[in-house]
């Protein structure tokens, strides 16, 4: 299906261990993650207020059974694994991970984390790249479908 990002979804859940959580319903002053739409991926975190645990990662949604997967763990306060969450209520709800963000920083520089995959026939960059201290400047220019552009830091080339 579609991976979905919404905002100020956030419900409860008493689900145990490390597997697949049932949603006990939204937050006062919060959207329900039916909003994803069944079948569809987002990001989520999960909180444990009280024992301190969390976890963030991708999960699917899905509307039988109000569930939530937990498919692919990006960072938690189990190093990085599935956390086994304890008895009581945690919170669940959606979030933009640090680890698959695209940010302008404090210069104006447009920084990703991890591969940017744009599905588009055509993409145009209006601005320019600037990497590195001996720079890289390219653009504006257009990309047409079919051709692969790669800029590697460190490595200080431009494929097109």
């Amino acid at each position: 299906m579609a991976f979905v990002v919404k905002d100020r979804v956030k419900e409860t859940t008493t689900t145990t261990g490390t597997g697949t959580i049932t949603l006990a319903g939204a937050v006062l002053g919060f959207q329900a993650f039916s909003v994803i739409g069944d079948g569809n991926t987002t990001f989520y975190t999960i909180q444990d207020s009280i024992a301190g645990d969390w976890e963030v990662g991708i999960g699917t949604y899905t509307s039988s059974g109000t569930t939530l997967s937990r498919d692919t763990i990006l960072e938690s306060s189990n190093a990085g694994s599935a956390v086994n969450f304890a008895a009581g209520t945690k919170d669940v709800f959606v979030t933009y991970p640090a680890e698959r963000s695209v940010y302008v920083d404090g210069g104006g520089v447009t920084s990703a984390t991890g591969a940017i995959l744009i599905n588009k026939t055509t993409l145009t960059l209006d601005t320019t790249i600037n990497t590195g201290e001996n720079g890289l400047s390219v653009g504006p220019f257009t990309i047409d479908s079919g051709v692969t552009l790669t800029i590697e830091t460190g490595q200080r080339h431009l494929i097109l």
